[in-house]
């Protein structure tokens, strides 16, 4: 349960920095650079909407892994919560590839062995390397741990009626 608690509180962190850029905040917003700070910075409608969409997402995948585990509250058929743990696994996946190939890649841009473009922001690169994709990383890995500490191999073969 604490692991899924962990991955939670990692999402819902990550989703306030999103819902703070998405209210005017601009704290951090250069560390994201190009286009995405410019038109962010300008209050550009579509950029705005596109943030609180990530916000939402960030939300929805930070309850994901409670329900899977089985710390949210209510009645959940067998089924249902088979689906939510394939979602789980699905969001586990999706949040670990990303945070490790954007890490790996940004670490290599940091150590030199991959050269930037002449153009590149890097402060921007440096915190993406540092911070915002790590932080997917360890979410996905969290959010992995804690589906696989509430597996539970015997109650679902009695489930399927072996």
């Amino acid at each position: 349960m604490r692991l899924a608690q962990a991955a939670c509180g990692a999402g819902l962190a990550y989703a306030a920095v999103s819902v703070y850029w998405a209210l005017g905040g601009t704290w951090l917003l250069d560390t994201v650079a190009g286009t995405l700070e410019q038109q962010g910075r300008a209050g550009n409608p579509g950029i705005i909407l596109a943030v609180w969409a990530a916000a939402a997402l960030k939300v929805i995948g930070a309850i994901v892994p409670l329900a899977a585990v089985g710390v949210t509250s209510g009645q959940a058929t067998i089924a249902g919560r088979r689906q939510v743990r394939v979602l789980a696994w699905v969001e586990t996946a999706i949040l670990t590839i990303y945070g490790l190939v954007l890490t790996v890649a940004g670490l290599l841009v940091q150590s030199g062995a991959i050269a930037p473009a002449a153009s590149a922001d890097r402060r921007a690169l440096a915190w993406h390397a540092y911070l915002w994709d790590p932080w997917f990383l360890l979410w996905g890995a969290l959010v992995a741990a804690a589906l696989a500490r509430s597996r539970q191999p015997g109650a679902a073969r009695i489930a399927r009626g072996r």
